[in-house]
C-alpha cells in the first residue's frame, strides 16, 4: 500500500499486498491511500447525476473509489469532506449524492456476495448441511468454511474441529468465518431451507468469496476478524449483530 505524506481522514484500506503484486490498484479519494482494486468500492454517477455505488466497477464512464467504513463515509459525508472529494474526483461535475448512500453501498455488498454464493451452489462448489460438511471437512476436501451470524457455538465449534483434523492444524485455532448474516438471510438469498453452515471445496471459489466478505466486513466496520473461534467466549462476545436482507 502506497500512503502520500498528507494525512489521511482514516486507515481506511485493508491489507496490503505483497511488494511487486501485479494486481490493479486504485486509490481513495477520502484517504489517499492505494489499494487492491478488489478491496476498494467504486462510485458512479448516473446520467442525471446522482452518486450510486459501482461495487463490480462495470458502469462506463469515470469512477471515484472510496475504501473506508460505513461510519467514516457519513461521517465525510456530513462534514461535507465526501462532497468536495466527489468534484474532484468527477472534475467538477453537478453532483446529487443521496443521504442513505451508505446504505445503498452495504445492500450492494451484500447482494454480490449472495449472488456469489448462489453461483458457487449451482456450479457444485458450495455444500450445505452439517453431516456433508463434516465428512467433506474430515477427508481434508474444504477450503473455505463460513457459519451464519446467528449459528449455535456448539454446531460451529464441532465443524471447525473436523476442518482442524482435514487441514492437519488441530490445535492451531483454525475456525470458520462468523458471516455477517443470519440464517434467514441465507436461507432467502441460497433458496433453501436454515442454512447454517455453508464449506467451499474450491480454492479459488475460497478466493472470491474471501474477497467479496473482507471487502464487505471492512466496509461494515468490522475490521479484519474474519476467523471466529468457538470455544472462546470473548471472541463470541465480540460477535456483531446479523444482518438480514430484505
Amino acid at each position: 500500500m502506497r500512503i502520500p505524506h498528507n494525512e489521511p481522514l482514516v486507515s481506511g484500506i485493508l491489507e496490503a499486498h505483497p511488494a511487486g503484486s501485479d494486481l490493479p490498484e486504485r486509490r481513495c479519494i477520502l484517504t489517499g491511500q492505494s489499494g487492491a482494486r478488489d478491496e476498494l468500492i467504486r462510485l458512479a454517477i448516473s446520467p442525471d447525476g446522482e452518486v450510486l455505488p459501482d461495487v463490480q466497477a462495470r458502469a462506463p464512464g469515470r469512477g471515484a473509489w472510496i475504501g473506508v467504513s460505513r461510519a467514516e463515509l457519513e461521517s465525510a459525508l456530513e462534514k461535507g469532506k465526501l462532497k468536495g472529494a466527489l468534484a474532484r474526483a468527477f472534475k467538477g461535475a453537478s453532483l446529487t449524492i443521496p443521504a442513505d448512500l451508505g446504505a445503498k453501498i452495504e445492500a450492494a455488498l451484500l447482494r454480490v456476495l449472495t449472488d456469489r454464493l448462489g453461483l458457487e451452489m449451482r456450479t457444485g462448489f458450495l455444500l450445505l448441511g452439517s453431516e456433508r460438511i463434516a465428512e467433506k471437512a474430515r477427508s481434508g476436501k474444504v477450503a473455505w468454511l463460513g457459519h451464519a451470524a446467528d449459528a449455535s457455538v456448539d454446531g460451529a465449534r464441532k465443524l471447525d474441529q473436523a476442518w482442524r483434523v482435514g487441514e492437519g492444524a488441530e490445535g492451531s485455532g483454525k475456525a470458520g468465518m462468523r458471516l455477517p448474516l443470519d440464517r434467514a438471510a441465507l436461507s432467502v438469498a441460497l433458496g433453501r431451507d436454515n442454512v447454517v453452515h455453508m464449506a467451499l471445496t474450491d480454492a479459488a471459489a475460497a478466493h472470491r468469496i474471501d474477497t467479496l466478505l473482507r471487502r464487505l466486513t471492512h466496509f461494515l466496520g468490522q475490521g479484519e476478524t474474519n476467523e471466529f473461534e468457538q470455544g472462546n467466549p470473548t471472541a463470541a462476545a465480540a460477535v456483531p449483530d446479523a444482518v438480514t436482507t430484505h
